[in-house]
């Protein structure tokens, strides 16, 4: 089968279409002919090296959490509901001996996959689980009450993006920073108040919380500067880690604010918060965006683009 994959780390030029032995599904498992697999920047990070993820497969080493396709095959046992045929998606460990999900075809666990949105495509289905389950994650941390204020960085990219969306599904009221280019998209992804993004942000949340508002999640990883805007006793959640973290905790510490860092793969597995996305999205309350699409042979150009910035929605490899 066709896979893009990497033998040293690098640059985007590192990544090559290989060919790989077709896998097949073992006792309670599934396989999926993979669709589209979205880019996405935790496989930039894969691919650069400086992940601090080991894995554990032969080379060539496979990036890509995202996967939408069709089952098409069902290990022996337990089918978890599934039928060859059925369009489903999942988020995939590409540290797992089989690899990641730049693949046509992918083997999971059936517990770690969910049928397709309705009415979605494999590209837009691909949006949804790594990303997704990231912002859920944090959400699920913070562990607000319903009618709390929530302030959300770095909302235009797809982490902050639903969690704006999943905050305002669990009733609260939403905060967020965008560039003037992009306030008008993140108030359409139903941000109660949208401030400018940059120096300052803190002020900005501030103003409209005198208060502090109860909870951050730090989509933009902007770290100890927006302890400024929360509460005494609210908390934090950041997707990535921060530089100077000790001194960052420190400073929480001191001001009665609870850290938080949101590890996406906590949720491995998790068919029940995968599936609640997948609901979500069915119900319209969550927005699947694809910013363009390319074949696996132009994997290294999707990487160059993601990693120049400014890319609203998701990079798509259509397999």
């Amino acid at each position: 089968m066709k896979a893009v994959g990497l033998f040293s780390f690098g640059g985007p030029e590192v990544l090559q279409v290989v060919d790989r032995d077709t896998p097949h599904a073992g006792p309670g498992e599934v396989r999926i002919r993979v669709g589209a697999a979205a880019v996405n920047p935790a496989d930039t990070v894969i691919r650069s090296g400086a992940s601090p993820l080991r894995f554990h497969g032969p080379e060539p080493i496979i990036p890509g959490l995202d996967v939408a396709g069709t089952i098409d095959e069902i290990g022996a046992g337990p089918n978890h509901g599934f039928s060859v045929g059925d369009r489903v998606m999942a988020m995939v460990n590409p540290t797992s001996p089989s690899g990641g999900g730049y693949a046509e075809q992918v083997v999971l666990p059936g517990s770690w996959v969910v049928p397709a949105p309705a009415g979605t495509d494999d590209a837009e289905a691909a949006t949804l689980p790594l990303n997704g389950l990231t912002a859920l994650r944090a959400l699920d941390q913070l562990d607000l009450a319903t009618g709390s204020t929530l302030a959300v960085t770095g909302a235009a990219g797809a982490v902050g993006g639903f969690a704006v969306q999943l905050a305002k599904a669990a009733g609260h009221r939403v905060l967020a920073d965008a560039s003037s280019a992009d306030a008008e998209l993140v108030a359409a992804l139903g941000a109660d108040e949208v401030v400018p993004r940059g120096p300052g942000v803190t002020e900005r949340f501030r103003a409209l919380a005198p208060h502090g508002v109860d909870a951050v999640v730090d989509a933009a990883v902007i770290g100890a500067h927006l302890l400024g805007a929360i509460r005494k006793g609210g908390r934090l959640a950041s997707v990535r880690g921060v530089t100077g973290q000790r001194a960052f905790e420190e400073a929480a510490k001191r001001q009665g604010v609870e850290l938080f860092a949101t590890f996406v793969h906590d949720y491995d597995g998790r068919r029940d918060k995968l599936d609640l996305l997948r609901r979500l999205a069915d119900e319209g309350k969550l927005t699947l965006r694809v910013a363009d699409r390319f074949p696996p042979e132009e994997a290294a150009h999707a990487h160059r683009l993601l990693e120049a910035g400014g890319v609203r929605g998701r990079l798509i490899l259509v397999f």
